[in-house]
């Protein structure tokens, strides 16, 4: 949705915020780590702590011990496993295992949790879809990387997120040069900015021209830039639109 609090969250100061004591980043998103608990005494509506895995893979790389995006790495002292998921008070993993390799989006509760730390009055009722739009755009969003992967020669099978970082003050150079198009041709392009704007890191193998498994092939990193933008609301439906503008940035 319109300025995703989750990765606005860590783009500016939190000296004045009532939660600055819990306001440390977590390196792979540059976003502060949220909890679970409610953290704020207007908060009347009971939200779901429940976390959906995604379908995007995460790096071995990536993952603290007992992290998840959201979450502060777990200590280490005690034994802990690397798995990348969170895991309950029984010890059991509080998700299949098949999708442990994947990366989790928050849930309600820390939306809303995020949504507090800005300063934003959002009804709780909405949280919920809110919630979905946005796990739908990353979904979506992941799918146009993995195109671009195959365009550009890279095994899409084995790639996998290793970090990312919402940017959305920052405006990329094809954003800038779209909004000075609609500046000077308005009936033509729109001047109006994305709403949000994430980098995310991804690896991958290089395809083989042989057809041998790229199981031991070499691996490399590649940013991509994504711009977020509104688009009309659907005539028929009344639901929002948005458009992805994904692309391999020029590094």
């Amino acid at each position: 949705p319109a300025g995703c609090p989750m990765h606005k969250a860590g783009s500016d100061s939190m000296g004045s915020s009532p939660f600055s004591a819990a306001n440390s980043l977590n390196p792979l998103n540059y976003m502060p780590f949220l909890s679970q608990a409610r953290e704020s005494v207007k908060q009347t509506v009971e939200l779901s702590t429940e976390r959906i895995v995604s379908s995007i893979p995460r790096s071995q790389s990536s993952a603290p011990a007992g992290a998840s995006p959201y979450d502060a790495p777990a200590s280490t002292s005690d034994g802990a496993s690397s798995c990348p998921v969170m895991h309950d008070a029984t010890g059991g993993s509080s998700s299949k295992e098949a999708q442990a390799s994947n990366w989790e989006y928050p849930s309600p509760q820390q939306f809303y949790n995020a949504l507090v730390r800005k300063g934003w009055e959002t009804p709780e009722e909405h949280v919920e879809m809110m919630v979905l739009v946005h796990n739908f755009l990353n979904e979506e969003a992941w799918k146009q990387v993995l195109e671009w992967e195959e365009k550009c020669g890279r095994d899409s099978k084995s790639t996998s997120l290793v970090k990312f970082q919402g940017r959305p003050g920052t405006l990329s150079p094809k954003a800038r040069f779209y909004s000075y198009l609609g500046a000077i041709a308005p009936n033509t392009y729109s001047s109006e900015p994305p709403f949000d704007r994430h980098d995310w890191v991804v690896r991958s193998s290089l395809k083989s021209a042989n057809s041998v498994s790229t199981a031991s092939a070499p691996q490399g990193d590649q940013r991509y830039v994504i711009d977020y933008y509104s688009g009309p609301d659907d005539p028929e439906t009344g639901e929002p639109v948005f458009h992805l503008d994904i692309r391999p940035a020029l590094d």
